[in-house]
């Protein structure tokens, strides 16, 4: 049985909302050149190319300075690694671990993925992220970086967010700057930090959703890539509009894992029947999992709205209850759907697919829903 407890809001905080890019890795580069004591830095993917070297060298610059810097990563989507990268990191003092699976070959694996992408700087500053260290979610030699968002935060967050690094690495120290952090931050944002981990019986994001859905009267906007929601969130979604409520999704439009897009657009015929507005990002591959619900919930972070978020990865998103976010939030969801977004309606889905597409989605459709409660294959790792 999956406890669905809630979580508790902390309220000293601030926070930010980054877009991927050269926004997100600016921003994180100077933060850990402002570290002092600690860096808890835990990701799915960490890519050995130009980007990934250059945080590398900003982990290591800290360690030489004596910053305690501690760096979990899967062991399947960071497998590509090198040795000799590991060691540098190791050989500058960075604690270095492994986040394995319960079983795992080249070609899938079986059990959990560490998802959650999490920064943890000096207990007091923070990164909850949907994007990964790499070249793909940065602009490198011109390319676009995929769609993504952080959000950084300062305050009573991080001490939880450290909390929860220090448990996945076994550490079960506390924190000593408790106080003087809480101290630092007016009572500005409520946030609360939700899991979902299927082995410790977590399903928090999951169960944040579906209440925020459920409870709203005027407008959601969801964006998520891979989008194959269940039974539950289709039926809250599907109530929401009978209610009234202005229902927007922003999916993908080129995909990274091309069947897994046919697959989600097996969903478009009941989505629009349904009178849900769906949206196609088109200027680079959309990888951004955020949401927000009548201009005051917003949840921002790793947990894409499927099955495998749902039941075999640790995810980690921040809940943050704030009507100036939730309105800063909406209004960049809407400023993407009107400039860079093309609009599925029931017309353009009917003029688009034949037969033999509705026969090769429904097909994706049926084969993911069980491939993503099941495994986790090599080719959509870079979720």
């Amino acid at each position: 049985m999956i406890r669905t407890a809630s979580p508790s809001y902390t309220y000293s905080n601030h926070v930010q909302l980054i877009k991927g890019g050269k926004e997100f890795f600016n921003i994180l580069k100077s933060k850990i050149a402002e570290a002092e004591k600690s860096i808890y830095f835990q990701f799915y993917i960490f890519d050995e190319d130009e980007t990934g070297r250059s945080v590398a060298k900003d982990l290591i610059a800290a360690a030489k300075r004596n910053v305690s810097v501690y760096v979990l990563l899967d062991r399947y989507a960071s497998n590509d690694l090198s040795s000799d990268f590991i060691q540098d990191l190791k050989d500058a003092g960075i604690h270095f671990q492994w986040f394995t699976s319960f079983f795992k070959n080249k070609k899938f694996y079986i059990g959990r993925r560490l998802h959650h992408k999490v920064i943890v700087i000096d207990s007091a500053k923070s990164f909850v992220c949907g994007l990964n260290i790499s070249n793909r979610y940065n602009e490198v030699d011109g390319n676009a970086a995929w769609l993504d968002w952080a959000a950084y935060t300062e305050g009573a967050t991080s001490l939880q967010l450290e909390q929860i690094c220090k448990r996945r690495i076994r550490d079960h120290s506390s924190s000593t700057r408790k106080n003087e952090v809480a101290a630092k931050i007016k009572p500005e944002y409520a946030i609360k930090v939700c899991v979902n981990d299927w082995v410790s019986q977590k399903s928090q994001i999951t169960t944040s959703y579906l209440k925020a859905i459920r409870a709203a009267t005027t407008s959601i906007h969801i964006m998520s890539p891979y989008f194959l929601p269940g039974y539950q969130f289709r039926s809250a979604l599907k109530r929401a509009v009978k209610r009234g409520v202005n229902v927007q999704l922003i999916l993908a439009g080129n995909s990274d894992i091309a069947f897994g897009k046919y697959a989600e657009r097996y969903m478009y015929e009941w989505l629009l029947k349904n009178d849900i507005k769906v949206y196609e990002y088109q200027p680079s591959i959309l990888h951004g999992k955020i949401a927000t619900c009548d201009g005051e919930w917003t949840s921002v972070g790793s947990y894409n709205v499927n099955n495998l978020s749902a039941y075999a990865s640790i995810e980690l998103n921040l809940e943050i209850k704030s009507q100036d976010f939730a309105q800063h939030v909406q209004n960049r969801l809407t400023e993407i759907i009107q400039h860079d977004c093309h609009q599925i309606t029931r017309q353009v889905y009917k003029y688009e697919t034949n037969m033999w597409r509705r026969f090769l989605y429904g097909s994706m459709y049926n084969f993911m829903r069980v491939m993503l409660f099941l495994f986790t294959f090599r080719i959509p790792h870079r979720e």
